[in-house]
């Protein structure tokens, strides 16, 4: 099991990531501490694109939705794209696809229900 995540602040209020590998309970605290590095603040964008992640299990959504809660508290905003169908749907059966700003890859095909 492995996990690379990478950050990198592009100007003063954005901050784009990539991670790559599969997030589970044993890479799940990798990503939770890099996460916990970025200076949270007033405004800040958080861009995180999951296009290489290939697994995801539960304790992965756990340092999404803590993340996002801190994200919240500091009037800031993420948006993870990137996301496979699987990756996507997970989100989606557990309702953080509802509250949180998630962009399916861009093979993804999107259908406008609203019709």
């Amino acid at each position: 099991m492995n996990i690379s995540v990478e950050l990198h602040q592009t100007d003063l209020l954005t901050v784009n990531g990539i991670i790559k590998g599969e997030i589970d309970a044993f890479t799940a605290p990798t990503l939770r501490e890099k996460l916990a590095e970025i200076d949270l603040k007033e405004n800040l964008q958080v861009i995180i694109d999951l296009t290489d992640v290939s697994y995801m299990d539960s304790t992965g959504l756990g340092v999404f939705v803590g993340f996002y809660k801190s994200i919240n508290a500091s009037n800031s905003h993420m948006e993870l794209i990137g996301l496979s169908s699987r990756l996507k749907r997970l989100f989606d059966i557990t309702g953080l696809g509802e509250i949180m700003d998630i962009q399916a890859s861009s093979g993804e095909v999107k259908i406008d229900e609203t019709v």
